[in-house]
């Protein structure tokens, strides 16, 4: 169906549409049954009047009482109905056209009393304890269905923020994240309690025995080297048979002591190494030039820029990670964050401690938003009237409540028939005329 109206669009894309004009039409049908009923109420009353004066009857009286009633109760909601939307037969009569003229109030009105009656606190607590949202969320993610499907959105949504994120700003942001904590913080102490408790706990042992082990396993494989080492290292006016018997001498007492340190828990190399790293331990909680000499270490390390190029490449291969595992439905991440939301879900189910923190937040947080932002929600009603066009605006309407506002006037014109038929007839009743 093609628009009669204007096609002009108001703002927040008001508009008339064809639906509209589909409407419009159902309306004008309501207003000739409505103003086929008045006129059929006047016709009547013209009939009967013409009768009771020619004598028909006392019946005619009766008839022309009802017929004139019907007609100015027909003809008062004509004006009312007409009043809502435009000026009745065009005269200046005050308070009509009520929707043209008073639209920007109305916007203002329906906006206080959504705000005052929709957007209170107690509105809103009351109905969302009535929601009962937590046990009805929970049953729905403890479905293996619904968490393979928030997993899945979750695994969309995370993709997708780290496509957009560029890395060369997540990089410089996390390396001056790294360097400034590793710059402000002081990791001798920290370091010293860790190498402490380590020693405490004997784990320094396996690194010793790990050490003589692989030293053993060397001098065994390369002793001829470890000899003809040693025998180069000699002065020049030695015998090099004498050069050969030292070497031979130094490496027997190498393997012997790597061997004895490796089998003995109880050897004093061992027990020296202990004492050295307790001796460290301490130094690095309490002693200042140790401190002092650790910071600069690691001023030093933290300058080269082999550290800084790893810092700002770890960022990539995270991404790459992370978007890797969020792809791939069977990945450890993927399956955790499943098990994750069914089980939140089952808890949320059955433990009803968490269902009453998980409703108390959800009360929290919309009572905080209705009542900080209230004035913007409702601002949204006015503002947008505010924006539509007033003659646009009054046709949308009636298209839209004309039809049922056309019921005002035929139950009026009835009504009004019975109301007059009653009141003439209890007058006669009582006057005995």
């Amino acid at each position: 169906m093609e628009r009669t109206q204007p096609a002009g669009e108001a703002p927040g894309g008001f508009e008339y549409t064809p639906s509209d004009e589909a409407k419009r039409l159902g309306v004008r049908r309501m207003k000739l049954v409505a103003t086929g009923l008045l006129l059929f109420a006047a016709t009547v009353f013209c009939l009967a009047t013409w009768a009771e004066e020619s004598g028909a009857g006392a019946w005619a009286g009766y008839v022309a009482a009802a017929a004139e009633a019907g007609m100015v109760g027909g003809l008062a909601d004509w004006f009312a109905v007409t009043a809502l939307f435009r000026r009745p037969l065009g005269l200046p009569i005050p308070h009509t056209a009520i929707i043209p003229t008073k639209k920007d109030q109305l916007g203002r009105s329906l906006g206080d009393f959504v705000g005052e009656n929709f957007l209170s606190e107690p509105v809103v607590r009351s109905r969302i304890a009535k929601l009962d949202l937590a046990r009805r969320l929970g049953g729905w993610l403890a479905e293996p269905a619904n968490a393979d499907r928030v997993t899945s959105e979750a695994a969309t949504a995370l993709r997708g923020a780290l496509t957009v994120l560029r890395d060369s700003d997540v990089q410089a942001v996390v390396g001056e994240a790294i360097n400034r904590r590793a710059a402000t913080m002081e990791i001798a102490p920290g370091a010293g309690k860790l190498l402490e408790q380590v020693v405490a706990d004997g784990g320094h042992r396996r690194v010793v025995d790990l050490v003589c082990e692989r030293a053993e396993s060397y001098l065994r494989r390369n002793g001829d080297s470890v000899m003809e080492a040693v025998a180069g290292g000699a002065p020049g006016w030695t015998p090099r048979f004498v050069d050969r018997r030292v070497g031979e001498r130094v490496y027997r007492e190498l393997m012997r002591f790597v061997t004895e340190m490796r089998d003995s828990p109880q050897h004093p190399a061992r027990g020296a190494i202990d004492r050295f790293l307790r001796d460290f331990a301490g130094d690095l909680q309490s002693d200042t030039a140790t401190r002092a000499r650790v910071e600069r270490l690691k001023a030093e390390v933290l300058a080269r820029d082999e550290v800084q190029e790893f810092i700002a490449s770890a960022w990539g291969a995270l991404r790459r990670m992370i978007v890797g595992a969020a792809q791939d439905e069977h990945s450890e991440l993927r399956l955790r964050a499943r098990a994750a939301v069914m089980s939140l879900g089952q808890r949320m189910a059955t433990d009803e401690r968490l269902r009453a923190k998980v409703d108390g937040w959800v009360e929290d947080v919309a009572t905080y938003i209705v009542t900080t932002y209230r004035a913007e929600i409702t601002s949204l009603i006015t503002d947008t009237v505010a924006g539509w066009d007033a003659d646009m605006t009054s046709r949308k309407i009636e298209a839209n409540i004309g039809r049922d506002l056309q019921f005002i006037r035929i139950n009026g014109t009835v009504v009004g028939s019975l109301a007059g038929l009653a009141i003439y007839s209890v007058y006669h009743a009582v006057t005995g005329g």
